[in-house]
């Protein structure tokens, strides 16, 4: 049961680490300035895939649950995400979206009927002051605006995860990944049209292939083991997960770009890490009223949306608009 979960756990993480390739490929591959735009390219080319894949529509309940779950994990924070971007320098802004899992706790608690352990307030609280360390600057610039958008995004990240765990999904895991992500395209289109107009007229190779990975590997197939590993875990183990973001996105500037890594940010890694596994290593103290091992349950489906990811200021509000 143990090696299981385990397994589990780390097929999950990969998720959160994919995301973190995503200021990479953005830099690299991307054209300049689009960060809405990646976003919708990231999620409704991906959502229509799997629906095409899958040959399964929504039924009933499910069609106004799955614009709700993909406005709240899709829509919704990629345009929170992208207000918080322009308004904060991206350390502050990954900060205050650190505190998800303490969010997620909070509602799950509330929703779910799980105990809210000394533990979890523990590393949650670790895990924000890792990701300050890790991305954090000296003498950056708050703005009430920017940080009520920086938080709004962790709110509806985490009310779409515990959703998810409440409502069981009948249908399979990747017919529901893609209503989700097909939901939240679509909400996101005219947002995108409206602030930054028209997509560009020429797109370049490496463009379209950065669009594809997004797309294929950023969406499809991480969105997908984020919605298995929401199945079989506790909401708050997931979102403690997501912390793994800004870790890889740092570790990926220093062995890709050259970018340096100073023996503070080292030191927030490992702090990230430590609340990691001290969050995965408890055992839940009450079930969920919805669990999707519970005898004749349904698996529940979530998601989760990109994180922050970290580097100069400039660079951490792309990484944090993407």
């Amino acid at each position: 049961m143990l090696r299981n979960r385990l397994a589990i756990v780390l097929l999950t993480a990969l998720a959160p680490a994919i995301w973190g390739s995503t200021y990479l490929v953005t830099t690299e591959l991307l054209p300049p300035g689009r960060p809405l735009l990646a976003g919708v390219l990231r999620a409704l080319p991906a959502g229509l895939l799997l629906i095409a894949l899958t040959r399964r529509l929504p039924k009933g309940d499910w069609w106004w649950r799955s614009l709700v779950l993909g406005a709240l994990n899709i829509g919704a924070f990629f345009a929170l995400l992208f207000v918080a971007a322009y308004r904060l320098p991206g350390g502050v802004a990954a900060t205050v979206g650190a505190v998800q899992p303490l969010i997620a706790a909070g509602l799950s608690a509330a929703l779910l009927g799980d105990r809210l352990s000394r533990r979890t307030l523990l590393s949650g609280i670790a895990g924000v002051a890792g990701v300050s360390l890790l991305v954090l600057r000296a003498g950056a610039q708050l703005d009430a605006l920017g940080v009520l958008a920086a938080l709004g995004g962790a709110v509806v990240m985490a009310t779409g995860v515990v959703l998810s765990k409440r409502w069981t999904s009948p249908a399979p895991l990747l017919a529901t990944t893609g209503w989700q992500l097909t939901a939240g395209g679509l909400l996101l289109l005219p947002v995108t049209l409206l602030v930054e107009g028209p997509p560009p007229s020429h797109l370049t190779g490496a463009n379209l292939l950065g669009y594809g990975y997004l797309s294929l590997i950023g969406a499809a197939v991480a969105y997908a083991l984020w919605f298995r590993g929401i199945r079989a875990l506790p909401p708050t183990s997931v979102t403690f997960l997501g912390l793994l973001s800004p870790v890889v996105a740092t570790a990926l500037g220093w062995l890709a770009l050259g970018q340096d890594l100073s023996p503070v940010q080292a030191i927030g890694a490992l702090i990230v890490l430590g609340s990691l596994v001290a969050a995965q290593t408890q055992r839940p103290r009450t079930p969920s009223k919805v669990v999707a091992g519970a005898p004749g349950a349904a698996p529940s489906d979530g998601a989760a949306a990109d994180r922050t990811d970290s580097g100069t200021d400039t660079d951490a509000r792309v990484r944090q608009a993407v």
